[in-house]
């Protein structure tokens, strides 16, 4: 066993990031052994703080699985939280907050899409009950978090710092983090922040939110020209001449000071993503964009964030700083025909990150529940799950 201590120095613009040397991440991917777990020690200065992380337990994606059993694949049973509250985490937003699963159990985080989805019940579905302490929190401004569809003080970095309120608030050392669509930009860039909060990872329908992936949805260059009945809902609302950024169109009429502009708008936006989905067009999912309450935090909050380009210094933010995650074991899943999160974007990570093993699911879209992909979703949590027992980290 030899154990890796790296000094970091965290001095970032908005939030802390813990960088990974190239040295640590080399010896890393060469090394088949495992790395025995060591507290951190924090020193603070005026302008940085340096800390002390330690190594995990990994080995070879491969390497891993030729020691696991057959692993389930098959969403677990509906189940009610035991514990929910609401977490004021600034002077405007309070967010709400719930658990399940074995009070006792390895911790792990749901973060959810949109940006304005809001979490649901079968979220919690994913995740094996007796093993896993399940939280599941709705992001600012969505679900039953408040105040409802606020942009004030949303961005990606109040997020990273909610989780983080949270994490203490539940008094949890250390979790596993699960997303998808926007869940998975969320999950990158708050694991990259907190490297040593982590201890797995699984991401869903890649979204690194750059200007190409909006361009498809949103600009009509891509996902228009498969759903075309559709796209002409949304793109009707907007007039010819306004047509040249759909983006900002419809941010404009999102904010209207009249709220029937707002509700029209958030429903046209939502529809077109609902109806998107799936790989066969869902009616229940696209009914969604029915609901006026969900529709507008839906709607608001991602083009907010789309606007601000997530808020990100750089477009290629995310897949820059792959290095501070590169040894935590991952799982990335994405449906082939996924219309929202085009499978490039999935592509352009696995080739940043080939350490994580890659699911390509060729018969799906977008959505968390459809058959193929929730199965991958429930087999990669098994797998980070076996891997915990296997390595002595947990013993339930």
């Amino acid at each position: 066993m030899c154990r890796l201590i790296t000094r970091t120095l965290i001095c970032q613009q908005q939030f802390p990031l813990l960088t990974l040397p190239h040295s640590l991440s080399n010896s890393l991917k060469k090394s088949s052994s495992v790395s025995t777990p060591i507290s951190s020690t924090h020193f603070f200065s005026d302008r940085s703080k340096l800390a002390v992380t330690r190594a995990r337990k990994i080995n070879h994606i491969t390497q891993a699985m030729d020691s696991l059993p057959e692993l389930n694949r098959n969403l677990y049973s509906d189940i009610e939280p035991h514990k929910s509250g609401f977490l004021k985490v600034s002077d405007l937003h309070s967010i709400y907050w719930e658990q399940s699963g074995n009070p006792n159990g390895h911790p792990v985080v749901f973060l959810h899409g949109g940006p304005g989805g809001g979490t649901a019940p079968s979220n919690r579905r994913f995740f094996d009950p007796e093993f896993y302490r399940i939280v599941l929190f709705d992001q600012r401004g969505a679900g039953k978090s408040t105040p409802h569809a606020c942009l004030e003080e949303n961005t990606t970095w109040d997020l990273i710092n909610d989780i983080e309120k949270l994490r203490e608030h539940l008094q949890i050392p250390e979790w596993q983090v699960f997303g998808g669509s926007w869940g998975s930009t969320l999950s990158l860039a708050y694991s990259q922040a907190h490297p040593d909060k982590v201890t797995g990872i699984v991401l869903r329908g890649i979204f690194l939110l750059r200007k190409e992936e909006l361009d498809w949805f949103y600009e009509g260059v891509g996902a228009a020209a498969v759903f075309p009945d559709a796209w002409e809902s949304f793109r009707d609302l907007i007039p010819e001449e306004e047509r040249s950024c759909f983006i900002s169109a419809y941010n404009k009429r999102l904010n209207s000071k009249d709220l029937e502009t707002q509700y029209e708008a958030a429903r046209r936006w939502t529809r077109w993503e609902m109806m998107t989905t799936y790989l066969i067009p869902n009616e229940d999912q696209a009914k969604r964009g029915d609901d006026d309450k969900f529709a507008l935090a839906f709607a608001r909050i991602e083009n907010h964030y789309f606007v601000n380009k997530g808020f990100f210094p750089t477009e290629s933010f995310l897949l820059d700083n792959i290095d501070k995650i590169r040894h935590i074991n991952t799982t990335i899943v994405q449906g082939r025909y996924d219309m929202c999160c085009p499978m490039m974007s999935a592509w352009e990570l696995h080739k940043a990150w080939p350490e994580a093993d890659f699911k390509v699911v060729a018969d799906a879209g977008h959505s968390a529940n459809e058959l193929g992909i929730a199965a991958e979703l429930v087999a990669a949590n098994e797998k980070l799950k076996h891997i915990l027992k296997r390595d002595g980290i947990v013993s339930n």
